[in-house]
Order: structure tokens, then C-alpha cells, then sequence
């Protein structure tokens, strides 16, 4: 199917950041910018609107001058739920917009062409959605969501306790663009403070 619609694009930070202490992971800091600031960098110009999907106290990101919408179903429910938070945020608020594009905050090197490849994908192969690959591995949070959906996956979370990404996108036709990670895979994250030291040694190399 033609994708058709703007493109409401999805900053994905609901989680609890366990592996990285606690607190909020996308402020921390990377070569002077936080890596939520990188995010939304490279997201920006790919959408038509731009939203954050976080928990707790929003003013805490009020620098950034962004709609910051708590999930949408209580309990940590993971990343399907910050995507029905986008996908029902768009339905209500801004009925041009038939997609959300999703982003994670914790991956500072995020493609600038991925709502384009991800759209084209969709239409060459008459996806239902799609997702983007590096590394022969699936990149779920990464993703183009039609907006018609957003009822179908409620039901799924609070009536099935459906949790895992793959596991409601395998109902349909998921299609999905591939990334090289020569030389660095663009959906590297940061969950560890290791993790972050990585991708200072990346940023460096850049420059």
C-alpha cells in the first residue's frame, strides 16, 4: 500500500533505565550534547511533528520544547507501549499525521534517511509496517506505524498481555530496511556506561 499521511515522529525514553543506574539514560551526556538532543536532531527533519514519550515529572525536559506524553497504559509495559502512546497521541491530536516513526533515545547515531527508507520500503513491498535491520538483526523500536492500527494494538497489551514487539508485529506484513555497520552500526545504544564510552571513542572518529 502507498504510504500516505504525515509522519508523526515518536521519541521513545519510557523506560527505566535499570542498566545504566536508573534515571533518565538520554541525558546523559555525549561529546557536549545529551544524547536525547542528538536524537532529536536527527529526527526532527525527518517528521512532520515531534513528541516525547517519557514517564514521571515532564519538566524536566522542558529544555528541549517538545509535547512530552506519558504511556498510554500504566506499569512499564515496555516499548509497544510507548508506540501505542505515539500511534493514539497522533489519532487524537494531529489527524493528518497516518504514521509514527519511531526513534530510541539511547542511540546517538540514529540514520537521517530513516523515515525515507522505511516509507519506501513499506511501498515497494506493500507493507503493513515496517522496521529498520543492521547486523541481520531487527531493530524494533525503530519503526514506520500506521496510525489505523492503534486499536488493534491496545487490545493487544491490555486484553492479551502482549509485551514483545515481534511477537504483535508477526500478525502482519512487517517489512524492513537494512543498514550497513560499516563502519559503525547507526543503532548502537547506549544501556551501559560502557556503552557510553563506546560511543565517545565513535564521535571521535567522526571528527
Amino acid at each position: 500500500m502507498p504510504i500516505e499521511g504525515g509522519v508523526c515522529g515518536l521519541l521513545l525514553a519510557g523506560g527505566q533505565s535499570r542498566r545504566m543506574g536508573g534515571g533518565d539514560k538520554c541525558l546523559q551526556m555525549l561529546g557536549g550534547n545529551t544524547l536525547l538532543a542528538r536524537v532529536i536532531d536527527c529526527a526532527r527533519p525527518q517528521v512532520d511533528e515531534l513528541i516525547l514519550n517519557a514517564n514521571g515529572d515532564p519538566s524536566r525536559f522542558s529544555q528541549f520544547g517538545l509535547p512530552v506524553i506519558s504511556d498510554a497504559i500504566d506499569g512499564f509495559a515496555g516499548p509497544l507501549a510507548g508506540v501505542l502512546t505515539g500511534l493514539e497521541w497522533a489519532r487524537d491530536n494531529r489527524p493528518a499525521c497516518n504514521w509514527v516513526a519511531s526513534f530510541a533515545c539511547d542511540a546517538p547515531f540514529a540514520p537521517s534517511d530513516l523515515v525515507s527508507r522505511l516509507s519506501d520500503v513499506i511501498k515497494n513491498q506493500n507493507g503493513d509496517l515496517a522496521c529498520a535491520t543492521s547486523n541481520d538483526r531487527d531493530q524494533p523500536v525503530f519503526g514506520l506505524w500506521p496510525v489505523a492500527l492503534a486499536e488493534d494494538l491496545r487490545a493487544a497489551i491490555v486484553n492479551e498481555g502482549i509485551r514483545k514487539v515481534d511477537v504483535w508485529t508477526a500478525r502482519y506484513r512487517l517489512v524492513r530496511a537494512a543498514w550497513s555497520v560499516d563502519p559503525v552500526d547507526p543503532f548502537l545504544n547506549v544501556n551501559r556506561p560502557e556503552d557510553l564510552d563506546t560511543a565517545e571513542l565513535v564521535l571521535a572518529s567522526r571528527t
